[in-house]
């Protein structure tokens, strides 16, 4: 586990949160900023799972 990975998975999580936020509420502009931080964490934690990955391979 590294900061890359944490920082998606964090990332996501504030993602799924605004995007329920702005379901409930009708706020197309937060589900769209829920939605961004969703992908943008994934893409965090695919980079902290190849950063793992070539930790790894060092060994």
């Amino acid at each position: 586990m590294n900061k890359d990975k944490i920082e998606g998975v964090t990332q996501q999580g504030v993602g799924a949160i605004k995007d329920a936020a702005g379901k409930v509420l009708g706020n197309d502009k937060l589900r769209a900023e829920g939605l961004a931080d969703k992908v943008l964490g994934s893409a965090k934690e695919a980079i902290g799972d190849l950063k793992d990955a070539g930790d790894h391979k060092k060994v």
